[in-house]
């Protein structure tokens, strides 16, 4: 964008993204910054995680973990050399491993509903969608094998948690133009 370089330096932080709350008035009554925090400040703000810190922390650990899944995938994609590649594709490999085990449990703790906590959408039900679609739809521009390397580790209880989420209304009315994960992950 052509107006960046001089706005730039106005961002807190000196980059985006920037979340603006502003008044009746309309001037900023409320400035952040940075992906995750603005993340988390929206799941709250909206109910999407629990009043109760302990309950909010399991959550907010699902999202800890999927971000590092997600660096070491990005890192693998971005990386030159092949000795490089295959180490960050193996931490990759791992952590996802990590990742749908410990999703498949907390699914099965909380009743196998196709939630991760009680029985309505949750922060970590949304992150979790996010990143399977991501893995399973977003990253084939960048390396298709991707998709078929996760598919077959995604267990009963994840698919059952994506179909879920794809399906609940708040969600759906925001997917329904966009490629179906669960499609993707039953082709």
């Amino acid at each position: 964008h052509p107006e960046w370089p001089q706005a730039k330096p106005e961002q807190p932080h000196g980059r985006l993204p920037v979340l603006v709350e502003k008044s009746a008035d309309g001037s900023a009554d409320f400035v952040i910054t940075e992906s995750s925090n603005i993340e988390r400040y929206l799941a709250r703000v909206h109910g999407f995680l629990p009043a109760d810190p302990k309950q909010a922390a399991l959550q907010e650990q699902i999202r800890d973990l999927i971000s590092d899944v997600g660096v070491f995938l990005g890192g693998y994609v971005q990386a030159k050399d092949e000795e490089g590649k295959k180490a960050l594709f193996e931490k990759f490999e791992g952590l996802f491993e990590t990742l749908v085990k410990v999703q498949t449990k907390l699914i099965k703790d909380n009743g196998n509903t196709g939630r991760l906590f009680g029985n309505s959408l949750s922060y970590a039900d949304i992150v979790s969608y996010g990143f399977y679609k991501n893995v399973m739809i977003g990253i084939v521009k960048f390396d298709a094998s991707i998709p078929a390397l996760a598919k077959p580790k995604l267990t009963p209880e994840v698919a059952k948690l994506i179909a879920t989420v794809e399906a609940d209304p708040l969600v759906e009315k925001h997917t329904a133009k966009a490629d179906s994960l669960v499609a993707a992950i039953s082709a």
